[in-house]
């Protein structure tokens, strides 16, 4: 019979048990993402990677908008803080082509060693964003590849995505 109650958090050493762990919580967690989709119509996407480097996904629409919607709103409340230099209303944030332009007016517009500390925090948030765009398009790429590799894998977006059953 399950145990009851509180469970001390801590890394459980036992590589068996952990997956065994592992997977039951996922389960859980993509039930709960599931029924929080469902009972207040909320869009929900969630990325699991295994310890393994497997991805588990569930989205309650398009994963890809989800995420898009995020990079939005996102950079939204980053553009209220601060003037930022790529604040370029007319392009899409997440394309990777507008940052590498606004990285490079940045760069001609000013000289690195001549700009103040406000100058260079802002190119660096237009270099970590560029680097993060590129990696999730690279991520993205990735799991495309793989799922069209293994068609006939384990279904990617989790065990309760389609809102029934337990593993």
């Amino acid at each position: 019979m399950a145990r009851r109650g509180r469970v001390e958090l801590r890394r459980i050493e036992d590589r068996t048990s952990r997956q065994v762990r592992f997977s039951k919580r996922r389960s859980g967690l993509f039930k709960k993402a599931f029924e929080l989709s469902l009972l207040c119509d909320a869009e929900v996407a969630l990325l699991v990677f295994s310890p393994a480097g497997k991805l588990y996904e569930y989205s309650s629409s398009c994963i890809e908008g989800t995420y898009d919607r995020y990079q939005q709103f996102a950079g939204a409340g980053r553009n209220l803080n601060g003037g930022d230099a790529s604040s370029n209303h007319d392009e899409d944030p997440s394309n990777i082509q507008s940052r590498l332009r606004d990285i490079a007016s940045w760069s001609l517009q000013n000289n690195a060693d001549d700009s103040d500390a406000n100058k260079l925090e802002r190119l660096e948030k237009l270099l970590t964003d560029a680097l993060r765009n590129t990696k999730s398009k690279k991520m993205l790429a990735k799991q495309n590849s793989s799922a069209r590799a293994t068609a006939s894998g384990e279904n990617s977006n989790g065990p309760m995505g389609q809102g029934g059953g337990s593993s």
